[in-house]
């Protein structure tokens, strides 16, 4: 689940993904009760998440003091949404392969920091086709993965090789390295790692020329 602090990649890089763009719609998968999704609302952008954790969900909302309504999703079964009162914050409570366009719609801003990492790496090409489906032609993409040493810790947070990444988005997308952090703690230690870096890339589609 993501932290319930604001991200600080996300603080620094903001404006890789907004663009100078006014009240643009931003996907947040894997959202947990991420703080940063109030604050990019705050700014009068249009916040969707999708998370398999009620608990989480609703948790988001109650910490954040934001008023919700709760809604079945008569496309998916068993599936619920948790829309704020304000109308600019729609958190889906099911697995994200259930959703598509024709759901949520499509996006000019996605923020992947503890998703694309979380995924099986089985699972990897899915996920990877999913987001590209829910990507606007003008679409900005962060996209934060975690570097280590793959033999001394299998995960999750699951190792994603640079070839990895370039299978994925290659092809299709643009990405463009912004920077590297240093997020080595007392807890990737316990995990028997000596070191551990989060990089951040800028994803967008490559032009139709």
């Amino acid at each position: 689940m993501q932290e319930n602090k604001r991200q600080r990649l996300l603080s620094e890089f903001v404006e890789e993904m907004v663009n100078k763009r006014a009240q643009i719609r931003i996907f947040f998968p894997l959202c947990g009760k991420a703080v940063d999704m109030k604050w990019l609302a705050d700014m009068g952008h249009s916040i969707v998440g999708v998370d398999v954790s009620e608990i989480g969900l609703k948790e988001f909302f109650e910490e954040q003091n934001i008023s919700y309504v709760e809604e079945t999703l008569p496309q998916i079964p068993g599936a619920k949404v948790f829309k704020s009162t304000s109308g600019n914050i729609s958190l889906y409570c099911c697995n994200i392969y259930d959703l598509s366009s024709s759901i949520i719609g499509k996006f000019s801003g996605i923020w992947d920091r503890g998703a694309m990492v979380a995924i099986n790496p089985q699972e990897r090409e899915r996920y990877a086709k999913l987001i590209l489906t829910l990507m606007e032609n003008d679409c900005r993409y962060l996209l934060v993965t975690c570097a280590y040493n793959p033999k001394l810790f299998r995960g999750p947070p699951f190792y994603v090789s640079d070839a990895t990444r370039e299978s994925l988005l290659g092809p299709t997308c643009n990405v463009t390295f912004l920077k590297t952090i240093d997020s080595f703690t007392d807890t990737q230690k316990n995990w028997g790692l000596d070191y551990y870096e989060d990089n951040i890339y800028l994803v967008t589609f490559k032009s139709s020329s």
